[in-house]
Parts: C-alpha cells; sequence; structure tokens
C-alpha cells in the first residue's frame, strides 16, 4: 500500500515538531527540513507528494523554495505564512502554492488543507503527484519501504537500518501483498542463493523485521504467519 509522504520545510524547529507529530498520528509519513538545502537533500532520497512551506525563512525563503519544487514536477505545496498581508499570499499562490494557511493556526485545520490538497492532485492523476527521486514507496506498519532506494523509514522520517537480506525480505512481501509465501518462494523472490530453504535463519529474519514493523512484535499484523504456508504481509487495516 502506497503511503503519502509530507515534508515539512520550516526554519523553527518547534512548528516542524507539531506539524509532524500531528500527521503522524493521522497516519501520513512525515520528514522534516530546517530550509532548502535539507529540503533538496531529503527529496534526493524520497518522493513527497506534498511539501509543507514556511513562508519567511533566512536564505531561500518559501517563494524561491515553491518555484524550485515546480520546476521539479508536480507536487502538492502548501504555503504557511505568520504575514496578514493579503499580496504575500497571492504571490505565494502564483508561485504555485496549492493553499496557504496563516500562523498561528489550528492543526486540524492544516490538516484538512493538507487532504483537500492531496485529493485534488490525486483526481487529477492516475497515481498521486510526487517530485523528488520519484521512488516508489509502501506502507509496511510502522515504517515505509522506499523500493527504489532500498531504504526503511519510520513515520517521522528516520532511516530504520536493515540488512541487504531483510531488504531482499521486504521487497518480496510488497510485491506480493496478502497473499501467503512458504519459505522457498521467500527465497526464490529474495534471489538468495546462500541459505537453504529450511534453514531457521528465515525465521530469524522475520523476527527482527517484525520488532521494526509491529506495534506488537509478539501478536503481528504485518507480517503474518500463515499456519502451513509460510508468512503474509498484510496491508488490511494500514491507515
Amino acid at each position: 500500500m502506497a503511503e503519502e509522504h509530507i515534508l515539512v520545510v520550516d526554519d523553527e524547529l518547534e512548528v516542524r515538531e507539531l506539524i509532524r507529530d500531528y500527521l503522524v498520528k493521522h497516519g501520513y509519513a512525515v520528514s522534516m527540513a530546517d530550509g532548502g538545502a535539507a529540503m533538496r537533500a531529503v527529496l534526493k532520497e524520497r518522493p513527497a507528494h506534498l511539501v509543507i512551506l514556511d513562508l519567511r525563512m533566512p536564505g531561500e525563503d518559501g517563494l524561491m523554495l515553491a518555484r524550485y519544487l515546480r520546476s521539479q514536477g508536480p507536487i502538492g505545496i502548501v504555503m504557511v505564512t505568520a504575514s496578514t498581508e493579503v499580496i504575500d499570499r497571492v504571490v505565494g499562490l502564483e508561485m504555485g502554492a496549492d493553499d496557504y494557511i496563516a500562523k498561528p493556526f489550528d492543526p486540524r485545520e492544516l490538516l484538512a488543507r493538507v487532504r483537500s490538497v492531496l485529493r485534488r492532485a490525486q483526481a487529477g492523476a492516475a497515481a498521486p503527484a510526487t517530485a523528488g527521486s520519484m521512488g516508489h514507496e509502501v506502507r509496511m506498519g510502522k515504517c515505509v519501504l522506499n523500493l527504489e532506494h532500498a531504504k526503511l523509514f519510520s513515520l517521522e522520517g528516520e532511516e530504520v537500518l536493515m540488512t541487504s537480506m531483510e531488504f531482499d525480505l521486504l521487497k518480496a512481501f510488497a510485491s506480493h501483498p496478502n497473499r501467503p509465501l512458504s519459505r522457498d518462494q521467500l527465497l526464490d523472490l529474495a534471489h538468495n542463493k546462500d541459505m537453504e530453504a529450511f534453514d531457521r535463519s528465515v525465521d530469524i529474519r522475520i523476527m527482527r523485521l517484525r520488532r521494526k514493523l509491529e506495534d506488537d512484535p509478539e501478536k503481528p499484523q504485518v507480517l503474518k504467519t500463515v499456519r502451513g504456508r509460510g508468512y503474509m504481509f498484510a496491508t488490511k487495516g494500514i491507515a
């Protein structure tokens, strides 16, 4: 299941964390950046469906960054401004922002605007618009798997370390959601020639992955055991 990734760009840490925590609570994957350089670094690693941009930042301001984002491809942009000047809002929209919200704001209003922009983007395209690496991402429990860059991220945007074999297993699961896979099938899909099909190291790796993905690894809801058949990546119930 694809996960909508939102990038919050604001030079105030407290504001970034407030927005991140609220959006993660409502099921979005969120990364943070304190300015243009950090924003570009994130977009090199992960696609973003929407960027929340502070208008007034030192160095490159929100208007400059909105222009840059628009040059990279379709992406949702919500401008955040402390200014009460109508001209700032007009210029922001003319530079490519899809919507704006004034500080101080109610997080519920920001969430509503984010959802509205994402809905409009999806209605106008076969898939959600993204800018950046254009890598395909799949939500897996508490994490998001980036298939292009072979990286795993928490919903808060932090990279979660994994081995190459763990990635191969997750990629196999992501390619066959809601379908039980035996050890033989997993090893074949992972193209791993170093392990025997009945080697218990497959089970050990599944246990390790559950610690990263599951709310309760003892009662897995993402990488489920299907008795007599193997393991299954369950997408049902994922927000």
